[in-house]
């Protein structure tokens, strides 16, 4: 008899595990919010946007990208801004993307961002009410192929940061979209369109020359940030020499896009995490550093000698 009750309440547990919603188990890899701006642009039927926005939020977070199990509360927070600037006929739009994601870092509160880039290569084509469709292996439409594109740079700088070289097998998942994309009737996909687009972004990323740039996400953060919490003179040494090894990325590919993207993320936090040393010969040799391969941002870097 108790052997009956034991098996009929593990029955009994087993239904209700399987009863509750997935997202309490295991969830998608990303939190990303959407939005969609048409201030540049007429428009005569808002909910063709709506529609846009919601069809983007709902293939960004429900899409599997990985093998891998998240819980709910591991999904990597992100965001996706489209600025619609030009509607070219009934379908097809021209925008610009800005993308965003951030990781918490341990032992606090505070979030740190990862990526912090605007795309002016945005160029699509949407049908309301159209389901979005992609495919790893072949090119269905551009305006997956962008999100999905992106989706696996969020992921792959996500998991750089907590191992060395952890994101390798998701930024190989954003190359072969590059690879796919060669025969896109728009920018952003090719070698020869220019230095600064999703092309090279992706290459200069798993090139040998940048590996300091690899290792500096994580350095910068596992061995840094995540370190400070406990040790905040070491975590910051270990930065200080992270941005060191980037000199050797600066000598080979002078203010190349790859850095100039780690430090539109990175460059704010860096002038609020100096300022708060009191090791005034520290805070020289950053701001010397920081210049020579960074300056574009000279000016602020200085705020960290003035500061108090």
């Amino acid at each position: 008899m108790r052997t009956f009750i034991s098996c009929l309440s593990f029955f009994l547990l087993m239904l209700l595990f399987c009863a509750l919603p997935v997202s309490t188990c295991f969830s998608q890899e990303l939190d990303c919010n959407v939005q969609i701006s048409t201030q540049q642009v007429a428009i005569s039927d808002k909910s063709l946007f709506d529609d846009m926005q919601k069809a983007i939020f709902e293939f960004m977070n429900n899409t599997k990208w990985t093998s891998d199990v998240y819980a709910t509360e591991e999904r990597i927070e992100c965001s996706m801004f489209f600025n619609i600037t030009q509607r070219i006929g009934t379908n097809e739009f021209k925008a610009t993307l800005q993308v965003q994601s951030r990781r918490p870092v341990f032992g606090t509160s505070y979030n740190t961002t990862l990526l912090n880039h605007n795309d002016n290569d945005i160029r699509f084509k949407y049908l309301q009410f159209d389901q979005l469709q992609f495919s790893e292996n072949s090119y269905i439409s551009e305006l997956t192929t962008i999100l999905a594109f992106y989706a696996y740079v969020i992921i792959g700088l996500d998991y750089d940061s907590f191992s060395p070289k952890g994101g390798t097998t998701h930024f190989q998942k954003a190359l072969s979209i590059i690879n796919t994309a060669q025969g896109s009737p728009y920018q952003g996909w090719k070698a020869y369109e220019g230095q600064k687009n999703r092309y090279w972004f992706i290459n200069n990323h798993m090139d040998e020359v940048f590996k300091p740039l690899r290792d500096c996400y994580y350095i910068y953060h596992r061995l840094g940030f995540d370190a400070m919490s406990e040790k905040i003179i070491e975590g910051r040494k270990a930065i200080t020499e992270a941005l060191e090894n980037l000199q050797q990325v600066h000598t080979s590919k002078p203010v190349s896009y790859n850095m100039q993207i780690f430090f539109s993320a990175k460059s704010d936090e860096m002038v609020n995490l100096y300022s708060k040393s009191d090791d005034t010969q520290e805070k020289i040799k950053v701001v010397n550093i920081l210049k020579r391969i960074d300056p574009h941002n000279t000016t602020k870097y200085q705020k960290i000698l003035t500061s108090k």
